[in-house]
């Protein structure tokens, strides 16, 4: 049995937890933030359920049916309600063959997947989160607000300070973080494998939720939401979600959950407001469904770097630190290693003990 701690305690961290808790492990989960989840992020307020992150995995997914079932929340399990897309070009509104909305974006989607849609959990994907965090809680020590700054080596495992000037040790460590993230943390012990991670292309990623009575809105919501073409992408937005229509229980009777989202310059990321971003997702809507009104509620979230794009000099890079790390004691999880998407995520956590 090993003392085994998992830097980051989003999805990955929490899956390759979960897996590594049950192989008798002492398992420990450091998050630098004040809550677990990671980019898994669920607002619920007066009946309303806002992702302000992941919204859902791949409907083939069979990584995630099983950790469900293995947290007893299968049954929370659900599919979309509605199946058909929009697009917008040239000013207008047309309706999207299955799977060509993926395309339409340019988005990294295996083949398999094109036209399957996503599925969720009824109370928001925060839901998984939570039912990780209730099977963990008492027998893997969950260390919230633990930025790590330094890793050191010892004659046996490591040690771990935190920005703070706290420590503690190891045997063997999984870093569950962005690549980014990664990078600094690695270096000192892996060499220009890890530093090279930094070069890993990310793309960030601003969405704004807004709720709104149904009466408001003269669109008959009939679809999963509209995707942009290129050209038409209004202040970077590339796609709307009729969040209400996707998925059943987002929202109260009489009113409905529309999302937009941005993918932002870095200036704009830092200069812009979270009223700007309100304002510019109400301009988006209004071409797309109309004059809304005043928004009821309005949440607003921002991802950093949080999108990996796998392109040739990326994996490249992720193969390169692949081999570096082979009998180092330290393995990395998520979906920044090891392919986009909560399915990846919950792959690569579940199957950590494999690269350790």
């Amino acid at each position: 049995m090993a003392r085994i701690a998992i830097v980051g305690g989003g999805l990955a961290g929490l899956a390759a937890a979960h897996t590594l808790s049950r192989a008798r492990h002492s398992v420990l989960v450091l998050e630098a933030e004040p809550r677990l989840g990671g980019q898994i992020h669920t607002a619920r307020s007066d009946g309303f359920v806002a992702e302000l992150g992941a919204e859902g995995y791949v409907a083939r997914s069979d990584a995630l049916p099983k950790l469900a079932r293995e947290l007893g929340v299968e049954k929370e399990l659900v599919g979309q309600v509605e199946q058909r897309s929009l697009g917008y070009r040239s000013g207008q509104l047309q309706e999207l063959a299955p799977g060509e909305s993926a395309a339409f974006l340019g988005f990294q989607v295996a083949k398999q997947d094109l036209g399957e849609g996503i599925r969720t959990l009824r109370g928001g994907m925060a839901q998984l989160i939570e039912a990780l965090e209730q099977k963990l809680a008492s027998h893997v020590e969950l260390r919230l607000g633990f930025e790590l700054k330094q890793i050191e080596r010892r004659a046996k495992g490591f040690t771990l300070r935190a920005a703070d000037g706290t420590s503690l040790t190891a045997d063997k460590l999984v870093i569950a973080t962005s690549a980014h993230a990664a990078a600094p943390l690695l270096g000192a012990q892996i060499g220009p494998a890890a530093l090279e991670l930094a070069q890993v292309t990310a793309h960030s990623s601003v969405n704004v939720s807004l709720a709104f009575p149904r009466a408001a809105i003269a669109h008959p919501l009939n679809a999963t939401g509209v995707v942009f073409a290129q050209e038409d992408q209004l202040h970077g937005c590339r796609a709307c979600v009729f969040a209400s229509s996707k998925f059943a229980e987002r929202a109260p009777e009489g009113h409905v959950n529309l999302r937009v989202f941005f993918r932002p310059e870095p200036r704009e990321l830092k200069m812009l407001s979270d009223s700007e971003y309100k304002e510019r997702a109400l301009q988006v809507l209004a071409r797309v469904v109309g004059p809304t009104g005043p928004a009821e509620k309005t949440w607003v979230a921002r991802w950093p770097d949080a999108l990996p794009v796998f392109d040739a000099e990326s994996k490249q890079i992720l193969q390169a630190l692949e081999t570096a790390l082979k009998g180092s004691g330290i393995a990395v999880a998520g979906s920044a290693f090891h392919g986009s998407g909560i399915d990846a995520a919950v792959r690569s956590g579940l199957s950590v003990d494999k690269r350790l």
